[in-house]
């Protein structure tokens, strides 16, 4: 069923008095937006109301309105999608010339999370049974984040997480954890050696976007473990690569 012809010139309206808004960086009242937008001045209130309610305007304590809260998160995960598609060819190329999945993570509210993920039928990923905000203890991209965070932080995401117990060779204390993590002789690359998924290694290392920590890395075979080094060659320069776009601004 169509939309109809009401609720579509409510939609249109709405976003007629969104762009005059926009317009203003200070605010502007209601009877300028109205007369800006060529709308009735109820309609113009009526609207202005329901955009307020829901977060996309915010009403000034002049009267004026500005754009709310909801636009600028929805601006914000544009360009993080942005820094993300550029940085999608170097995962890829990883992926090619390593024959291993790629993966990017990035600390965010507290946790640990994957941002992207790049495989394919000969570079199929590690098969995420344990969420990775529940397994940062086991995997080389968590460690590689830990590793990076100040002792504070690192002791606070330490004393919400359990170190839960995912294969035989998984360090479930945290003094094992933090001594591995501060003498990895890899570094600043950290390993999950079938930690998380037997049969599954991992290499991994740091990268930033602006000040946030995040972690680059590549799964591959346990009979593939010597390739480690050279996975760590490869990865140290990408992340470079890495760092210097996600910090450009769009």
């Amino acid at each position: 069923m169509g939309a109809s012809p009401t609720l579509i010139s409510s939609v249109q309206r709405a976003f007629r008095l969104l762009e005059a808004a926009s317009a203003h960086e200070n605010g502007a009242p209601a009877k300028q937006l109205a007369r800006e937008t060529g709308l009735p001045l109820g309609t113009a209130y009526h609207l202005l109301r329901t955009l307020v309610h829901d977060g996309y305007l915010r009403k000034l304590d002049d009267g004026g309105f500005v754009l709310g809260d909801r636009l600028q998160s929805l601006h914000t995960g544009d360009r993080g999608q942005a820094r993300l598609a550029r940085v999608r060819p170097a995962l890829s190329t990883l992926r090619d010339e390593l024959s291993s999945a790629a993966y990017l993570t990035f600390y965010e509210d507290g946790e640990i999370r994957v941002s992207e993920v790049v495989d394919g039928p000969r570079a199929p990923r590690v098969d995420l049974w344990v969420g990775f905000e529940d397994a940062g203890h086991a995997t080389a991209l968590g460690k590689a984040v830990l590793r990076e965070l100040d002792d504070d932080s690192r002791e606070e995401y330490l004393s919400r997480h359990t170190l839960s117990d995912l294969t035989p060779h998984t360090l479930t204390t945290t003094v094992e954890l933090i001594r591995q993590l501060d003498n990895t002789p890899l570094a600043p690359a950290v390993t999950d050696l079938e930690e998380y998924a037997l049969g599954t290694v991992c290499v991994a290392v740091p990268v930033y976007s602006g000040g946030t920590v995040g972690s680059l890395g590549v799964s591959m075979p346990r009979n593939r473990l010597d390739r480690i080094d050279e996975a760590r060659e490869r990865l140290l320069p990408t992340a470079h690569r890495i760092t210097r776009s996600m910090s450009l601004t769009i």
